[in-house]
């Protein structure tokens, strides 16, 4: 969310800047590893889009998949 907003979360240039954070909105996420629940950020405009996990997606399958792509590209 940092990114997307373009400042920290708490900063002071966040200040009238036109969209700010506006909470989170809970998920159930079903895969090969089970049901789990998730808590996904959101903004004020509805613009923020989750990388990994997109906006009404319910399932997730290759998770070892993702996970080994993620590293390959540095993410941690």
């Amino acid at each position: 969310m940092t990114h997307h907003l373009g400042y920290e979360k708490h900063a002071s240039s966040g200040n009238n800047s036109g969209n700010s954070r506006n909470g989170k909105s809970s998920k159930k996420l079903k895969g090969d590893f089970g049901t789990i629940d998730l808590e996904i950020p959101r903004d004020r405009n509805g613009s923020f889009e989750p990388q990994i996990i997109q906006k009404g997606q319910s399932r997730f399958t290759g998770f070892d998949d993702k996970i080994i792509s993620m590293y390959s590209r540095g993410m941690t």
